[in-house]
């Protein structure tokens, strides 16, 4: 039987505000264990919750950016579940009152077609502490230093039918939330991450399937990986004749296989109901235009306006317009230099390759983006050939300087002197007699590629430095 896989994710994302949802205390990643945990993330008697407005503000800019529904009214609830690592022992969430609620996200698929995913809804609430297991002996350990930590929790519609739409849907997210800057998105770290909800149906049918949950996968390759395999795990239990139990898994990447946790809970299992130490969040429309206001230009934006303004092809664009910190590298690369398609194929062959290469990030690299245009405006004037510019750019790379420094101190300029290179042209002529011979006699597909060989022996005589398109037309000139 032909089966149709849906899936919808539910994305958690750490809200970049300074401090905890509910309390003061610090949100700094890698600090020593429980030394960011006030009285109030302990839960100590008496302590009150306060809400943080950087949250609020944070989660209405992402319901803008997605063009959702903002919830004028929300409120929060006690969302009760036995939490290990959440002194409270229930958690302080939203459920059926949100500060964001339905809205569309656009994603890009690899052939260049694009989908739209239904958003159902997003949500605050305070993230749990975590367990440690290593190092105690049998026993685990429990740092709080995350409980507090606000959560932005991103429902999708199960509109989602691959594992390449779910990693496509993964990266326009990180892409989204980052451009907005209410989160750094690293999901190395947790601040994203997803459950992802999967069933299958006969093709054709239209009523869903029961679904499995597959909790905190926290990588693209992570995530593409645990969908194939629970899609083959499910298929074969019903083609068994077999029935697939609601539940929730866990990923295991060593073994790359998803396992049980525990059967999966619904809405009543969690018993919500308002929390009453808080009070309703109600903000009006004057509220949310000022917000809109302080928007930057959103990825899908972005990219369209690079394929307008400067030409590019639908891929360039969007690899260029995939993170904010990039494209306005590209941007700086293009002014300096004036010639947007070049400046597009060096950040991403060269510069993308070398970061690639030592596992840096955008913002890490040693060479400025006006320095990369001004190392593109040494080609583009002839300075030097794209051959010399690649060994000029590793010397940068290394911090040996400018472009105009490195090709000055190693004279690497290009030879464009009509005399100089008539000489190495006549000199290379007369030491491949045969090949003239061979060229002055063929037709023009033979020609052309002896043509590439004289040109090859004057580059090679040159050490790199003749000017290619001058060799070329010398030398069509003196071989008739």
């Amino acid at each position: 039987m032909q089966w149709e896989t849906v899936i919808g994710l539910e994305v958690h994302l750490q809200l970049a505000t300074k401090s905890k949802i509910f309390s003061g205390s610090s949100i700094t990643f890698g600090a020593e264990a429980n030394t960011q945990a006030s009285a109030v993330d302990l839960a100590m008697p008496g302590m009150l919750p306060v809400l943080n407005e950087q949250a609020v503000r944070m989660a209405v800019m992402f319901g803008l950016g997605i063009g959702a529904n903002i919830g004028m009214r929300s409120v929060f609830d006690r969302k009760n579940y036995f939490y290990p690592d959440l002194p409270k022992g229930y958690q302080i969430s939203q459920f059926a009152d949100p500060i964001v609620g339905e809205g569309q996200f656009e994603i890009q698929l690899e052939d260049g077609s694009s989908r739209q995913i239904g958003i159902t809804r997003a949500h605050l609430e305070e993230d749990a502490g975590k367990s440690l297991h290593e190092d105690f002996h049998g026993m685990s350990g429990i740092d709080l230093n995350r409980a507090g930590t606000p959560l932005l929790e991103i429902v999708s519609e199960p509109d989602i039918r691959s594992s390449e739409e779910a990693v496509a849907y993964l990266k326009a997210m990180h892409s989204l939330v980052t451009y907005l800057g209410i989160s750094d998105g690293n999901m190395a770290e947790g601040s994203m991450r997803c459950d992802i909800n999967i069933s299958l149906r006969p093709v054709g049918q239209v009523a869903y399937g029961t679904r499995a949950e597959i909790k905190n996968v926290n990588s693209f390759r992570f995530v593409e990986r645990a969908i194939r395999h629970e899609v083959e795990r499910q298929a074969d239990i019903l083609e068994d004749g077999g029935k697939i139990v609601q539940e929730t898994r866990l990923y295991d990447a060593d073994r790359d296989e998803t396992r049980p946790m525990r059967s999966k809970e619904v809405a009543n299992d969690y018993r919500y109901f308002p929390e009453p130490d808080l009070l309703p969040i109600v903000i009006d429309e004057a509220y949310v235009a000022a917000i809109g206001k302080t928007l930057p230009e959103l990825p899908t934006a972005k990219r369209n306006r690079f394929i307008k303004q400067y030409l590019l092809s639908a891929y360039d664009a969007s690899v260029l317009a995939g993170s904010r910190a990039l494209a306005d590298y590209y941007e700086t690369v293009v002014a300096a230099c004036e010639d947007a398609k070049i400046a597009a194929n060096w950040v991403q062959v060269e510069l993308l390759g070398q970061l690639n290469k030592s596992e840096q990030a955008i913002g890490d690299s040693p060479v400025t983006a006006d320095q990369l245009g001004g190392l593109i405006a040494r080609i583009l004037d002839n300075s030097i050939s794209g051959k010399i510019a690649k060994q000029v750019f590793e010397a940068m790379w290394q911090g040996e300087g400018t472009a105009d420094e490195i090709i000055a101190a190693k004279g690497l300029q290009q030879v464009s002197d009509t005399g100089a290179l008539e000489t190495m042209v006549d000199e290379v002529i007369a030491a491949n007699t045969a090949q003239v011979e061979q060229y002055q006699a063929a037709d023009d597909a033979k020609r052309k590629k002896l043509l590439g060989f004289f040109v090859g022996q004057i580059m090679k005589a040159s050490k790199g430095q003749a000017n290619p398109q001058m060799i070329n037309q010398l030398l069509a000139k003196k071989l008739a």
